[in-house]
């Protein structure tokens, strides 16, 4: 009666190992899978330009060209417009506050 149950716990025991080998396995081609995307990953960004750089292009491309927002005025420069963006001169003439 031993010999049958030993038996039975071996082929259990060894049931077990197999399907831990193989969790191991898998989990060992994941961590391969992963460390060859991250040593990919890193060859690109070794290959790219600082980010300083591209900053600076970027800088120097946006100074050259003009707001398509805000208009660009030719010719004479009306005053009246002024008084609305630059606040008021005389600061006895106006009593509003702004908070």
């Amino acid at each position: 009666m031993q010999t049958g149950s030993s038996g039975e716990l071996r082929s259990a025991a060894g049931s077990t190992d197999t399907r831990g080998k193989h969790r191991i396995s898998a989990e060992l081609k994941r961590l391969e899978q992963e460390t060859r995307f991250l040593e990919e990953e890193l060859e690109e960004l070794e290959k790219m330009d600082k980010a300083s750089a591209a900053c600076k292009e970027m800088l120097i491309n946006i100074e050259t060209r003009p707001d398509p927002l805000v208009s660009v005025t030719i010719g004479p420069v009306n005053q009246i417009w002024d008084r609305w963006f630059e606040g008021a001169q005389d600061s006895s003439g106006c009593r509003c506050w702004i908070l």
